[in-house]
């Protein structure tokens, strides 16, 4: 089983879909990892919904860079039994568990109202853990973040610092993901079928600048996507050093595809737009019907190549399902439905912008330290701290006052 987890590599093979950009990679500035980059990483920010035990990982790694590292918990996670582990670690850890947020700690995105109740309604978390962690970054003031998923093993801690400190000359920096790619169960079984499928940088492995603090995560698939998007174009964005993604099967839950697909769409077609020079204000109603049917095109390639290419029957029945069910849900997308998202997300960056104004001139006075700052935002009752005596220390005699090693409020 093991072994069809592999991504099928051919680099011979000329099977390939004209209906489909195949890499985006062009959009990024590639820079070998040098030591002279490395500059302090404020905080790793970790979105969990597996166990605890998940998260031993980025406790190590935090203790390594000596920073603070943000768990927010949910599903299988439990704040207390991430702070649990790091209760010996020479690390500072808060996480906290999202299931039960105060009202108005995030914004009303009108995205999500056009979701709302409908079939493309995304029911995940990873959105809004995320965007948890880029309010508590604001309001504590950090320059330098990473977002990293709990299934990504950093080899070299130092490629972290490196990142970080590209975020100086790039608002985002991603790594390359080592193992098994990032992609959706489209492109999945492209390449499986000998489709020379790249990937691009993923929120499961970036740095964050300051200037970049400012943009949002949408709750749909590709939220990466967007976040990395700016006005009509993408942000300035660089690739360096490696990480490596853990194995999974894309083609085990048939729904998986279902909810890719609005995303996969949107993302892709403005992509393809900034592909050939355009911007995001050329995602017109009659480029959205045009892209739609290019991308029913591409699935129906796809279908056939994995008819043709993929032997194991085992393998090759479940692709061909997922793939079916992403045609179908393709057909069901209208070009007005995307013209509408667009407009919502444009909308939904500058309301974002403005809670983060909202919430510095409430709380960004009274935020001495990520203790206080989650009773400013109602969100104590929630959150479990872990600190080792050595850092206890060395913050107890700058702020003049002694603190908990480890609280649960």
């Amino acid at each position: 089983m093991t072994k069809s987890l592999i991504p099928r590599a051919d680099p011979d093979s000329e099977t390939r879909s004209r209906y489909h950009h195949e890499s985006h990679r062009t959009f990024l500035t590639v820079v070998p990892p040098d030591p002279r980059h490395a500059k302090k990483v404020d905080a790793i920010i970790v979105p969990t919904g597996r166990p605890a035990t998940a998260m031993r990982h980025a406790i190590e790694l935090a203790a390594e860079l000596r920073c603070a590292l943000l768990a927010l918990c949910s599903k299988l996670s439990s704040a207390s039994e991430v702070t649990q582990l790091a209760k010996d670690k020479d690390v500072e850890v808060t996480a906290i568990d999202v299931g039960n947020l105060p009202d108005g700690l995030l914004p009303r995105f009108g995205t999500d109202y056009l979701m709302e109740n409908s079939r493309f309604d995304r029911c995940t978390d990873t959105s809004l853990k995320r965007n948890v962690g880029l309010l508590i970054a604001n309001l504590m003031g950090w320059q330098r973040i990473v977002f990293l998923d709990d299934d990504i093993t950093v080899t070299n801690p130092q490629h972290l610092r490196i990142a970080a400190g590209l975020t100086d000359l790039h608002d985002v920096v991603g790594l390359n993901i080592d193992g098994y790619p990032d992609n959706s169960v489209v492109c999945h079984a492209y390449r499986e079928a000998g489709g020379p499928q790249s990937t691009f940088i993923g929120g499961g492995a970036i740095a964050v600048g300051a200037r970049s603090m400012k943009s949002f995560f949408p709750n749909i698939y590709n939220e990466d996507w967007f976040f990395l998007l700016g006005e009509s174009g993408l942000r300035p964005l660089a690739v360096t050093g490696s990480v490596v993604q853990e194995p999974y099967n894309p083609f085990a839950v048939r729904q998986r595809a279902r909810l890719e697909e609005l995303g996969d769409c949107l993302a892709e077609g403005l992509f393809s737009l900034l592909d050939v020079g355009k911007t995001t204000k050329d995602a017109t109603h009659r480029f959205w019907r045009l892209f739609l049917t290019k991308r029913r095109r591409f699935i129906d390639d796809v279908i056939a190549m994995v008819a043709d290419t993929v032997d194991d029957s085992d393998r090759r029945r479940p692709m061909q399902a997922a793939l079916l069910t992403a045609r179908r849900e393709n057909q069901r997308i209208r070009a007005d439905q995307c013209v509408r998202y667009l407009a919502a997300w444009q909308a939904d960056r500058g309301r974002w912008r403005q809670h983060l104004a909202d919430r510095y001139a409430e709380h960004a006075k009274q935020a001495r330290g990520i203790e206080k700052l989650m009773v400013a935002l109602e969100l104590a009752h929630a959150t479990w701290h872990s600190r080792s005596p050595q850092r206890l220390d060395e913050d107890a005699a700058d702020l003049g006052v002694p603190l908990p090693v480890a609280v649960g409020q």
